[in-house]
């Protein structure tokens, strides 16, 4: 598997091909982290999107399995001790920030567990307070389990966008007090969910299939962990871990989302309900990039899956495809540490790309999906950081990706490592989650 791109042309010559560039005059006119219910408004308007394969600068791409000092990693031992530590370093150092170091002092409780939707499922509300200060950041964990499992059941974690009543219209879930990005459309006034924000995304999460599937789902809001705007890291858990914030090495916004994913998997494997060996974590878009990097540091994780995730999430930063390293961090200053921002532009002086976050997940089974018309997140870039992942799957005598090329539309692809890419756009469709399933079944119950 070659790890470099050959192109003609150079990223001057790019600039100057406006008749091959689509101009996104805003961030919200272009799919990925521009799903207009999902992102903000904010940022440079002048910004082009190169969408011309023709276009693509030269690059290398690191070699997941040469170590700093050039030494090549033959054996799994020498991955695990040396070379995953070092790509672990390197994210934190260059994209996410510095991880918190436990034991932390966080507390559970069960708020409720009783039948829900006509019977068919168990619903838990357990509420996860994230320091020992009482009045501190705290989430709460919705939990669908079938009633009908006879023993403990494997399940899908998620973030979600707009709090947990946005998942379903189940009258009976909690409905946020928290800040949320304003959107009339989901019922959000002044940035607070109202009982219009009941099922306001139910589309993106078909809780009756995952349960007719045998599979339980925990998910809950991702502002209660960190809020998503810049604010200097004033609220949710930043200003609790000041060893981590502050400097290069700030601990992000994602670092934050992703943190969260962990201590949610900390009351999992507790829960006598749930199979703490088949817990699997999934996200779309910005909280795609939390899930990989949480899978990345976090091995509990069973399975890990990427939707549409991007720019700084399963898209190779090297490609500058659609949404790039400088636009992203222009629009979401707070979402990775200030190191990154150097690379803005200078995509070549990165010492990883986006193979080397998904290459942290082996030996576990990795699934990564795009949409066809979801150009901003690079569908094309993503499949590629799969494929390059390989290699270290190889190590542990695990399938890569069982295809070269990039696969037709509709045509999902798995080994250990698994690929689709779908029609349409920036979205969690029915289609992904029936694939994330069958990917789930392939390896949890083949």
């Amino acid at each position: 598997m070659p790890l470099s791109n050959r192109s003609t042309l150079s990223r001057t010559a790019r600039s100057t091909r406006l008749s091959t560039v689509i101009v996104c005059i805003l961030v919200l006119a272009c799919g990925s982290e521009a799903d207009t219910r999902d992102a903000t408004t904010s940022g440079s308007d002048d910004f082009a999107a190169n969408y011309d394969e023709a276009l693509i600068p030269d690059y290398t791409l690191p070699d997941p399995l040469v170590s700093l000092s050039g030494a090549h990693v033959t054996d799994v031992d020498t991955w695990r001790t040396v070379r995953r530590p070092e790509i672990l370093a390197s994210y934190e150092q260059h994209v996410f920030g510095e991880t918190p170091k436990g034991p932390f002092e966080t507390s559970t409780e069960v708020l409720s567990a009783e039948p829900a939707l006509a019977g068919v499922a168990i619903r838990k509300e357990v509420r996860v307070q994230l320091t020992a200060d009482p009045a501190g950041p705290a989430f709460i964990i919705l939990l669908y389990l079938p009633n009908s499992a006879s023993g403990p059941t494997p399940t899908f974690l998620a973030l979600n966008f707009y709090g947990n009543a946005s998942v379903h219209a189940d009258p009976d879930i909690t409905l946020s007090a928290e800040w949320m990005r304003q959107n009339d459309d989901f019922g959000i006034v002044d940035n607070r969910a109202t009982e219009a924000t009941r099922g306001a995304r139910s589309s993106r999460w078909p809780v009756e299939r995952i349960l007719e599937r045998g599979y339980g789902l925990a998910t809950l809001y991702y502002g209660d962990i960190d809020p998503d705007y810049d604010d200097g890291f004033e609220n949710g858990v930043h200003p609790y871990f000041n060893d981590v914030v502050g400097g290069p090495n700030s601990w992000s916004s994602i670092g934050a989302w992703s943190w969260g994913l962990s201590r949610a998997m900390d009351y999992l494997v507790t829960d006598a309900d749930v199979d703490p060996d088949q817990v699997m974590v999934m996200g779309h878009s910005r909280l795609g990039k939390a899930a990989l990097w949480a899978g990345a540091q976090d091995e509990r994780f069973a399975i890990v899956i990427s939707n549409d995730s991007g720019a700084g999430g399963a898209a190779l930063s090297r490609r500058a495809y659609g949404e790039t390293v400088a636009r992203i961090n222009d629009v979401f200053p707070h979402w990775f540490n200030p190191v990154f921002k150097r690379y803005g532009e200078n995509e070549s002086e990165l010492p990883v790309d986006q193979h080397m976050l998904l290459s942290l997940v082996a030996p576990r089974p990795l699934y990564v999906a795009s949409a066809i018309e979801d150009r901003w997140a690079d569908p094309r870039g993503e499949f590629l950081s799969a494929r390059h992942a390989g290699p270290v799957y190889q190590l542990f005598g695990e399938d890569p990706l069982p295809v070269e090329e990039w696969p037709d539309v509709g045509t999902p692809v798995m080994g250990t490592v698994g690929y689709h890419v779908r029609a349409g756009g920036h979205d969690v469709l029915p289609y992904d989650w029936e694939r994330f399933m069958d990917f789930a079944d392939k390896h949890l119950r083949g």
